[in-house]
């Protein structure tokens, strides 16, 4: 993993920036990409994409600007010569939407899916509440019923974040993608 483009995802609270940030903190070139970041930018006429959105345009289209700017950060990081650690939501298709985005080689996908209950646990912990109109429940359904299985995923429940680079570093063949 040291080059490409590696695109770490999973439910809110299953550890994907503090992973994202370690692993980057352990390659020796690399740059955090946070898809949130992308959301945030949006300072007026932001539009919240939540359960049943998809017939709310704006948010969808939204939605997908954050996307291909993320993916077109993490390519410009890695033409620069930087390991680009992408971490966001990315659930259903839009995990595959998402990686046929970027355009480097070699990409790496990483989905921790940690069990609900772990995510219950990490959320009552966090200083941040990101959930909003979505249930741990209910992303859960959408992680383990409609997102594809591609790369490697992880149950990270019992982990820690150090314990849960160790598994990626081991597992990079396996997270390959291209």
């Amino acid at each position: 993993m040291r080059d490409g483009v590696v695109v770490i995802t999973g439910v809110m609270a299953s550890g994907k920036s503090t992973v994202a940030q370690l692993l980057a903190e352990r390659l020796p070139r690399a740059a955090h990409v946070r898809g949130d970041a992308f959301r945030r930018m949006i300072v007026s006429g932001r539009r919240e994409y939540a359960p049943g959105a998809g017939s709310d345009d704006e948010a969808t289209a939204q939605l997908h600007l954050r996307h291909r700017l993320s993916a077109a950060a993490a390519d410009s990081y890695a033409e620069a010569g930087f390991t680009a650690v992408v971490q966001d939501v990315l659930l259903g298709e839009r995990l595959t939407t998402y990686t046929g985005l970027i355009r480097t080689r070699p990409l790496y996908v990483v989905v921790l899916a940690p069990r609900p209950e772990a995510v219950a646990t990490r959320e009552a912990g966090r200083p941040k509440t990101g959930y909003g109109a979505w249930t741990p429940v209910a992303l859960d359904e959408e992680l383990r019923l409609r997102t594809p299985r591609i790369g490697l995923w992880l149950d990270s429940s019992e982990w820690t974040p150090a314990e849960t680079v160790d598994a990626i570093l081991a597992g990079t063949e396996r997270a390959r993608l291209a």
